[in-house]
């Protein structure tokens, strides 16, 4: 690899700005300063920034205990994205697996790794994901069948997929789904006439969040990874 790349990818810096810091003299390779960016990186070589190491980042599996009041994005003008509690070098390189709004708490996996996540994601694979909701009205148990029966939502042409809907008290529920579709549980509660008013994702496949309290995260195990 190039260093003016490697200095990109390692750093979050542009290619034009890393030529400028090459030309600076302020990069060494094996302790040897580098000043032309066509230079190649060998796989054990050592590459250093004004004295500090740089490493590439290889594929990085994180969850994540997503607070209230943060989104599942990148970037956004209005509201914090999931990132502003991540200690990540080049964050633009991450995305969430799946989303959880603005409203939502819970489990939330992040990493670098497109087929990874798409494993997760993909309705093939039904991995399926725990929330636990608040209710505005009692859980009647004709919902529960309706849920394991699969509900029409508005705007959509197939029934859902069947749900488990356990009753933990009349205002409180845990729901297991095997999808992922836009809003499906607050939809799913709004087609049997309830309403949701407190949402949190306790489980991703057999991933819980442990004591982790919001705003915290932890990297994944290669066991861990290996679940999907």
């Amino acid at each position: 690899m190039r260093i003016d790349r490697y200095l990109s990818e390692t750093t979050g810096m542009s290619r034009k700005e890393a030529s400028k810091v090459l030309h600076r003299g302020e990069v060494t390779l094996d302790g040897e300063v580098v000043k032309k960016g066509a230079v190649q990186v060998p796989s054990a070589g050592l590459v250093e920034w004004n004295g500090v190491t740089l490493e590439r980042l290889g594929p990085t599996y994180i969850l994540f205990h997503k607070p209230l009041g943060c989104i599942c994005a990148n970037d956004d003008p209005r509201h914090p994205t999931v990132f502003v509690y991540l200690d990540l070098p080049n964050p633009e390189k991450f995305h969430t697996v799946g989303r959880l709004d603005l409203d939502t708490s819970g489990l939330l996996l992040v990493t670098n790794d497109g087929q990874w996540s798409h494993r997760i994601t993909s309705p093939k694979h039904a991995c399926e994901k725990v929330y636990r909701a608040q209710l505005a009205d009692p859980i009647s148990e004709e919902a529960v069948e309706k849920f394991a029966a699969g509900i029409k939502l508005h705007g959509d042409v197939a029934l859902t997929k069947p749900a488990k809907l356990t009753i933990v008290n009349e205002r409180e529920a845990l729901v297991t789904l095997s999808e992922g579709r836009y809003h499906q549980v607050r939809r799913m509660f709004a087609a049997v006439g309830n309403k949701v008013e407190g949402l949190h994702r306790e489980q991703v496949g057999e991933l819980t969040l442990g004591d982790l309290e919001p705003g915290e995260y932890r990297h994944l195990s290669a066991e861990e990874v290996a679940l999907f």
